[in-house]
């Protein structure tokens, strides 16, 4: 049963910086240092007009830490009935939150971690082992959609050389997305 209220998905996705290639730079003679820092972007999009309702621009942390700030963003914007997220947001507490604080199901795929053969001791985790909805998690895929267009009109490329400007550069990408749909909308 796909609910009347909207379902908002989470995902997050690596955008790539602007410089030259490892080859590039080894043809150059150049040495080549780790890269300590990568762009993230993780947004809270709409299932049905794929607008995007919280975009929070950070770096290689783990996707489980950005849950709960992406939902309480976006939940000053829209409140969701169902909220559906991969693998990457599975957590006891993720759920809870979602959940107990937002008033919202969640749907989030088992990590099933080390514990391959062993059913998760949390309620709500082991509630997604019992009987996972995948007709509603099938909805998580416009999430997908989301980060295709986002990065096939306007690049998966950052111009921005210092990492406040890369996540400044995310946010106004974001921006114009939602101007976008808001546009083949109206």
């Amino acid at each position: 049963m796909i609910p009347d209220r909207p379902i908002g998905a989470i995902d997050s996705t690596g955008l790539e910086a602007d410089h030259a290639s490892g080859y590039f730079a080894r043809r150059l003679g150049r040495t080549l240092f780790a890269v300590r820092h990568w762009p993230k972007l993780t947004v809270v999009s709409e299932t049905r007009s794929r607008l995007i309702a919280a975009a929070l621009a950070g770096g290689s942390e783990n996707d489980c830490t950005v849950f709960v700030p992406a939902l309480r963003q976006s939940s000053r914007h829209i409140r969701f009935d169902v909220v559906l997220a991969d693998a990457g947001y599975d957590s006891e507490s993720n759920h809870r939150y979602s959940r107990e604080r937002l008033g919202a199901r969640s749907i989030i795929k088992l990590n099933r971690r080390k514990a391959r053969h062993r059913w998760p001791p949390t309620p709500y985790r082991r509630e997604m082992r019992r009987a996972f909805p995948r007709e509603e998690y099938a909805q998580r895929a416009h999430a997908e959609g989301v980060f295709s267009v986002l990065k096939r009109r306007l690049g998966s490329k950052l111009r921005a050389f210092g990492v406040g400007a890369q996540r400044r550069e995310c946010l106004w990408r974001v921006l114009a997305y939602d101007l976008m749909i808001l546009r083949r909308l109206a």
